[in-house]
């Protein structure tokens, strides 16, 4: 599905949106390609000492030969819901005529749950990809149902733009003041709930002030879980308005451009695939929070990905299509 990320006025990034991504192989190949837009026609200056790469281009990622052997043999049967299906199957996320051996699996340093619209179908998005490159770490909710989220034992974020979202940069900041004013009101109640006596008060503030100070300074992840919603623009109102989501602080991505090969005429090529808003994330999660140097640690998440816009794009090119 196409996360959309919009750009937003005064940050520009976004939004969660979906478009068709994959349900009947052949679909794909019939759909115009994307055509990203110069940074002059984006709104954007352009970066004359360091030109954009070619797209997907310079990833570490595993090999495709599997998929592409994958390919010649064709459709097969899921075994689990017998769907005919090719690489995967996206019902029951799992992998089909392509061993688990052959495909890379990612550990995260953060949980990811993607919230589904209903009206969403399941062959249209791109989540799968994620689920099946970090199972462990990647959960797909189709709304109602959400996550459980404790944000007084976990700090979770939302994807999502608006005028109260902060940047990825801005992450730690704002979790390490939330967790000095939390730590405070909770001494607060604790001594008004108890009714200590002032010896016991006197302990309780001594113990309790710096609160495990060594973990804290090697806890260096600001963020437990990351949450993104799959739907289009249209659909998005009914998500983001649940009063279960309203708590949680909001966080927009830097822009970037989407390689979708289904990208719509006329909208953005900011709004990302969601695998791709996932990607982002995480990269910018990795240098701007874990304050380490990226160097493709999370690029297998868009294995399959870029298998398929590598095999659309030459499909499209041998039929003569820009």
């Amino acid at each position: 599905a196409l996360l959309s990320l919009r750009v937003s006025e005064h940050c520009g990034v976004g939004l969660v949106r979906s478009e068709c991504a994959e349900e009947g192989f052949e679909a794909l190949l019939l759909e115009p390609m994307a055509h990203p837009l110069s940074p002059q026609q984006d709104g954007r200056k352009a970066d004359s000492g360091h030109p954009e790469p070619p797209p997907l281009q310079g990833l570490v990622l595993a090999p495709h030969a599997p998929l592409e052997s994958a390919q010649l043999a064709g459709r097969m049967k899921c075994p689990s819901c017998s769907g005919s299906r090719m690489f995967y199957c996206y019902t029951c996320c799992c992998l089909v005529g392509v061993s688990p051996e052959h495909v890379p699996t990612l550990k995260l340093p953060v949980k990811i749950d993607i919230i589904k619209h209903p009206n969403e179908t399941d062959g249209k998005s791109t989540a799968v990809h994620a689920k099946l490159i970090a199972p462990d770490d990647v959960s797909i909710y189709t709304y109602p149902c959400i996550p459980e989220l404790d944000g007084q034992t976990q700090n979770v974020v939302l994807v999502f733009p608006g005028p109260d979202a902060m940047t990825v940069e801005e992450l730690q900041t704002h979790f390490c003041e939330n967790k000095g004013k939390r730590r405070a009101e909770s001494l607060a109640e604790e001594r008004w709930g108890k009714k200590l006596k002032v010896e016991e008060q006197r302990e309780s503030l001594h113990t309790c002030t710096p609160e495990h100070p060594d973990n804290s300074q090697n806890h260096t992840c600001p963020v437990q879980r990351v949450i993104f919603i799959d739907s289009t623009w249209n659909q998005t109102t009914r998500i983001i308005t649940d009063e279960r989501l309203q708590a949680l602080p909001r966080v927009e991505l830097k822009s970037r451009r989407t390689c979708f090969w289904r990208h719509q005429k006329g909208s953005p090529d900011t709004y990302l695939a969601t695998i791709e808003a996932i990607y982002y994330f995480l990269k910018d999660f990795h240098v701007h929070c874990l304050l380490r140097e990226y160097t493709g640690e999370y690029d297998n998440l868009l294995f399959f990905y870029s298998f398929l816009h590598k095999l659309i794009s030459k499909a499209k090119q041998d039929a003569g299509k820009s």
